[in-house]
């Protein structure tokens, strides 16, 4: 069931939509958004669903988020808080920015002992329409507090206002995952994500979608 699920929730805390990869951005105050996906990979297949509310509060991103997986009728249930901090290039077009993400992960079903995530989000923009992402960090495994390192990179490419270009090579719990998708957005403050992904050295497949949408508490 481990094994299986890390295909598919590699990631503890989600904040980049589905992907895997975060950029540094936050939510400008006053915005709140929720991010909500659902996915499936491998034969028996494992499948996931996530939702994920967050608001931003004074300098930082203050979030939830709820996953459930299931495999070989096997479900898991988790939950837990996250927060995000922009501490450099805070302007939307900032050409360098950095921030530090992270959360606490806890299995609702089961208890027992937490899980957690502490990643280093960076994002540098040559141009208006390309951007680069890199992360480094840490997962702790539910349970038995197990450390894995988090790496990973991603390119992002607007080709307009409405559809961008995602590309992606991540490594978590010891598993590398490739990944290629698109974001597209219905309006402003609505989009839709969908991406397919490769994971281990079985190149396992999987399939994802997403919808974000922001909108303003005040």
């Amino acid at each position: 069931m481990l094994a299986a699920c890390c295909l598919l929730l590699a990631a503890g805390a989600h904040a980049a939509g589905h992907f895997d990869v975060d950029d540094a951005s936050t939510l400008d105050p006053g915005q709140c958004q929720y991010e909500t996906w659902w996915g499936r990979t491998g034969v028996e297949p494992v499948t996931g669903f996530h939702f994920g509310p967050a608001c931003r509060v004074g300098p930082v991103e203050l979030g939830l988020n709820f996953d459930r997986t299931s495999v070989a009728g096997v479900h898991t249930v988790t939950g837990g808080p996250q927060l995000k901090w922009n501490f450099y290039g805070q302007a939307p077009d900032a050409p360098f920015s950095a921030a530090v993400s992270m959360g606490a992960v806890f299995d609702l079903k089961r208890g027992g002992r937490a899980g957690g995530q502490f990643v280093v989000p960076v994002t540098w923009r040559p141009f208006d329409s390309l951007q680069v992402h890199a992360n480094l960090g840490a997962d702790w495994a539910n349970g038995t507090g197990a450390r894995t390192s988090r790496k990973g990179a991603a390119i992002e490419w607007a080709l307009n206002d409405t559809v961008s270009l995602i590309a992606e090579r991540n490594r978590a719990s010891n598993v590398w995952t490739s990944r290629v998708g698109g974001r597209f957005s219905l309006t402003p403050l609505i989009s839709v994500d969908v991406s397919t992904s490769r994971t281990g050295p079985q190149g396992v497949r999987g399939f994802v979608v997403g919808l974000n949408h922001e909108f303003s508490w005040k």
